[in-house]
């Protein structure tokens, strides 16, 4: 991935970030400028700074890669998480300046115990595919043929054809799902959760987009490594009763779609020389789902 910004580039925006303070939404409004406290870790393509104004604390992050490349669209992912602010399912924004990149949300505090049960993170997916429909549609075949073009410009190897051709099968089967689209985070991983205050809030919402919620179940799923018995615990809180045959593979089917776009977005981030044996490490994980 090559990165958007230079990190003189990246500091001159946080600097013009907090230079607008006072257009910044806060409830209270802020009484003085803040300051920088630190970096924060863990963001793969974006660039996050936790911010203090008084005792109040705040994450500014600044893009680092070119959103529209990747599919992103900050307009929605913003009009969303003000949404889901709304309603408790995530950190409100106080501030969106797409000239500069930049975003900057509330900073909460993560609990002791970080592990989500199956009736919360059901309720999380919940509460986000009720959400306020967004003019922005994601679309898993595109998405997947982007990614393989961009591998096929470069030395770095595709799955073998076997598997894609049997993902190619697995979306038309997708694409005539009779599930109607709702708004989903399209990324619920570990990473992307957090538990403040005894309540589970959803981060980084910038995969944002309209599709099948069964997507957004799977990723949450294969995210926690649920066993067989936590599957069923989820879907049955989720669903609000036991899931049938039909539901539980409509989970399988898009977890085997969401390893596959996993594993090409790992293929592309690589270097050619650590992409093959990037390809050989995670490609069991896909082959199991297609038994």
């Amino acid at each position: 991935m090559k990165p958007l910004d230079s990190s003189a580039a990246v500091q001159l925006k946080l600097e013009q970030t907090l230079a607008q303070w006072l257009h910044w939404r806060c409830e209270p409004p802020l009484q003085a400028a803040p300051h920088l406290d630190r970096p924060l870790s863990g963001g793969l393509s974006n660039h996050n700074f936790l911010v203090s104004s008084a005792s109040r604390h705040y994450v500014v992050r600044i893009d680092g890669v070119n959103p529209a490349r990747h599919g992103i669209n900050r307009n929605v992912e913003y009009l969303a998480q003000q949404s889901a602010g709304n309603v408790a399912l995530a950190p409100t924004p106080c501030y969106f300046n797409p000239e500069l990149g930049a975003m900057v949300c509330a900073y909460f505090t993560a609990d002791a115990q970080q592990e989500p049960t199956p009736a919360d993170l059901a309720q999380l997916c919940l509460g986000i595919h009720r959400l306020p429909a967004r003019h922005h549609k994601l679309d898993l075949g595109n998405r997947i043929k982007h990614y393989e073009n961009q591998l096929g410009r470069t030395a770095k190897p595709l799955p073998p054809e076997a598997i894609r051709s049997a993902i190619a099968k697995r979306l038309n089967r997708s694409e005539i799902s009779n599930t109607p689209a709702s708004l989903c985070h399209n990324d619920l991983l570990p990473a992307n959760l957090i538990v403040s205050k005894g309540k589970l809030f959803a981060l980084d919402w910038e995969y944002v987009a309209m599709g099948s919620p069964w997507f957004d179940l799977a990723v949450a799923c294969e995210g926690q490594q649920y066993d067989k018995g936590q599957i069923e615990r989820f879907l049955f809180y989720y669903l609000q009763r036991k899931p049938d045959q039909k539901e539980t593979g409509q989970l399988h089917l898009f977890a085997t779609i969401y390893r596959y776009i996993e594993l090409l977005w790992h293929l592309e981030q690589a270097t050619p020389e650590l992409a093959p044996a990037i390809l050989e490490s995670r490609l069991p994980r896909i082959e199991d789902k297609l038994v």
